[in-house]
């Protein structure tokens, strides 16, 4: 105890943790109730740990005492009972030696504060490891369920995929080109020129009309670089078709290309642009 006026000696966290599990003896549970009267901090420190065994004691199962335990207990009780009241012959005192007599009057040794503590300890921790357990157990299952999610995805492309390589490959597939609807076509030209004899065949297809006055004109582009030289004039028909067959042309003339323009009916002697079809 401590003198009146002095200090009060802190309590510690031990005899705390003890004193709010109700295992001190009697005379330090009240003395340490006393002490706790004037220190605050002391009276918080406790209130936590309460609130630190409470919450451990709801996380730990409650099991039932087995049916007809305690009829048991009170039945072995009444047998020692009787067992020893049989063992002292009437009448006799209870003759006590020296050592029964020193071993009755040892003071009871106080059992060790960590065997009161350790149990508390281990379930906390068994608490806590089954905590993180099951977090590793959620978090592994959500990557389990990612990764199937994927395998489905895949095994599903890779199904689709093989759909379409069996309808590009199969033979009897009908295969059809589509092309714009209502447009017309464009306009070509096909020239044969034999240029040592100055022979030339053209046929045009899908020619526009060309305006009153004017007419189409056909030009060989000669290979040595020089200017263009005039064929002939022509007009396509109602369907867009036109032709010149062996006109009038020198021999011996290399052709590098050939053209098309539109000119006046009665020709040119210049091409003027632009050159509606050309080709080499």
């Amino acid at each position: 105890m401590n003198e009146p006026g002095s200090n009060p000696a802190p309590i510690s966290q031990e005899d705390l943790a003890l004193y709010a599990m109700r295992s001190l003896p009697a005379e330090e549970m009240a003395a340490v109730a006393a002490a706790l009267r004037n220190d605050p901090q002391a009276q918080q420190e406790l209130a936590r740990i309460q609130d630190d065994l409470a919450l451990l004691a709801l996380s730990v199962d409650q099991q039932a005492a087995p049916g007809g335990s305690f009829e048991r207990l009170k039945q072995r009780m009444r047998e020692t009972a009787q067992a020893g009241s049989a063992s002292v012959p009437d009448g006799k005192p209870i003759e006590m030696t020296a050592t029964q007599t020193e071993i009755t009057t040892l003071p009871s040794t106080r059992r060790s504060k960590w065997a009161v503590i350790t149990p508390w300890a281990i379930a906390a921790c068994l608490a806590i490891a089954c905590s993180i357990l099951g977090y590793r157990i959620s978090s592994l299952n959500d990557a389990l369920d990612g990764e199937s999610r994927l395998v489905s995805n895949l095994a599903a492309k890779a199904s689709r995929a093989q759909q379409v390589l069996e309808v590009l490959n199969a033979p009897d597939a009908q295969r059809v080109t589509l092309t714009a609807t209502k447009t017309p076509s464009a306009p070509t030209a096909h020239a044969v020129y034999l240029a040592e004899r100055g022979a030339l065949v053209m046929e045009a297809n899908n020619l526009k009309p060309v305006p009153a006055g004017k007419a189409y004109e056909l030009w060989v582009m000669p290979a040595g670089g020089g200017a263009p030289m005039p064929v002939g004039t022509f007009w396509p028909n109602s369907e867009g078709y036109a032709s010149i067959v062996l006109p009038h042309f020198p021999s011996g003339v290399a052709a590098k290309g050939f053209g098309i323009t539109i000119e006046n009916a009665a020709g040119s002697s210049t091409p003027t642009l632009p050159i509606v079809l050309s080709g080499e």
